[in-house]
């Protein structure tokens, strides 16, 4: 069953990438008493991810700071030395959590997995975006096959 608004987020684990090493965290570090943007792609490095959707948040940053939002946090079904690397030669430095869902365990917690295997990537997950307040969905916005609207950073900054 896929996640929907008003639901809260089912436990998972994450790895985010450190200059020690990749660092374990839990949906509670990264949700519990904060206002998340989070947003999904399929892949790291792909062309929509690193040329538009990755560099939309970065972009708009202080914009979402300013409507409250405590973290931005970018997941994607690599491994936490992927995410760290993307997010270096993106240049987001802190600014934005890269977190690793290297098996597809979150992805496929909320419902929001897909097959990307015609495409030799095996099982993704879809691209969304979604604010998420003490752990609670409060926007949810998933792509349908392919494009790139409402889960961009401006769509969803429309929403807070």
């Amino acid at each position: 069953m896929t996640i929907k608004v008003g639901d809260k987020l089912p436990a998972a684990n994450f790895a985010a990438g450190t200059a020690e090493g990749p660092k374990p965290m839990s949906t509670d570090d990264i949700f519990a008493g904060k206002t998340v943007a989070l947003f999904a792609v399929p892949g790291a490095f792909t062309p929509t991810c690193s040329a538009r959707h990755l560099p939309g948040f970065k972009e708009h940053l202080a914009d979402f700071r300013a409507k409250g939002v405590d973290t931005i946090a970018c997941v994607s079904v690599n491994d936490a030395f992927v995410m760290k690397a993307w997010g270096e030669s993106q240049g987001v430095g802190d600014d934005i959590l890269m977190l690793g869902d290297g098996n597809g365990d979150f992805a496929k917690a909320v419902g929001l997995e897909m097959d990307a295997s015609k495409f030799g990537m095996g099982g993704r997950s879809q691209r969304y975006s979604m604010l998420v307040k003490d752990g609670v969905v409060t926007e949810l916005n998933v792509e349908q096959g392919g494009e790139f609207k409402v889960s961009a950073a401006d769509y969803l900054l429309a929403q807070l």
